[in-house]
């Protein structure tokens, strides 16, 4: 399996991810959504929150570059920058929702559009704080993936401590379920 194939199998991973914390949040009142339960980000919804901020501007980033597939991203090229990661762009979670799904969407048809020798070219780009970096694009695509999944590993104990449980969320059962060829 190519790289870039394994970023498509992470593109797809990340939405039914997505899809599974935000069935479970959508079990929860609003006042446990916004509780600040002592997370980075405070509560269930700011960290959705942060999850989107930070996959929208990266793929702001991405959509700035000169990579094939970069055209895949033009839907959120033009949406606003956000202005800090820990922004709350969305309070309510079915307003949140379809935005989440359509920025899911757009991941998985980028990742599909995305050139293997592409991935070690150099990547420059500015962090939220303006500084300048230059990283081989795959290892950046793979800090892309890695951060979204270090947070729903956050928001699983968020929302089992508010006693709504998400289910198995590891990789290789959800590759059991989805490609059992790949098993």
């Amino acid at each position: 399996m190519s790289r870039q194939q394994q970023f498509v199998l992470m593109g797809r991973y990340n939405r039914d991810m997505n899809q599974r914390l935000f069935a479970a949040a959508s079990k929860l009142e609003d006042d446990q959504l916004c509780s600040n339960m002592g997370a980075f980000f405070q509560s269930i919804l700011g960290t959705l929150n942060h999850l989107y901020v930070a996959d929208v501007m990266w793929l702001q980033r991405f959509a700035a570059g000169s990579f094939a597939g970069a055209s895949c991203l033009d839907s959120v090229a033009l949406l606003a920058k956000p202005t800090a990661l820990n922004q709350i762009i969305y309070s309510e979670l079915e307003v949140f929702l379809p935005a989440r799904k359509s920025l899911d969407v757009t991941i998985c048809h980028w990742s599909e559009a995305l050139q293997e020798e592409a991935l070690d070219r150099p990547f420059s780009y500015k962090n939220s704080k303006e500084a300048d970096f230059c990283k081989p694009f795959g290892l950046v695509l793979q800090h892309f993936f890695n951060h979204q999944t270090h947070h729903r590993g956050q928001l699983t104990t968020l929302l089992s401590q508010q006693g709504v449980e998400v289910g198995v969320t590891d990789f290789l059962l959800w590759i059991d379920e989805v490609t059992p060829e790949l098993a």
